[in-house]
């Protein structure tokens, strides 16, 4: 499948983020950035979510 799920990198989040010591998670589909969470958990549902989609798209 082409959705998957990174941490986004500290060089990429403002300051306040980091300070707050948030973490958070991209979601690609086909190299395509489709959402953030800042729940790996969520990221990874939302990721089996589209790979469903995608699935059922291709059947038809």
């Amino acid at each position: 499948m082409t959705v998957k799920v990174t941490e986004r990198d500290e060089t990429k989040m403002t300051y306040e983020s980091l300070a707050a010591g948030l973490r958070i998670w991209d979601v690609h589909q086909q190299n395509e950035w489709v959402g953030m969470f800042h729940d790996e958990h969520e990221a990874h549902n939302y990721r089996i979510e589209l790979e469903f989609l995608e699935a059922r798209q291709q059947q038809e």
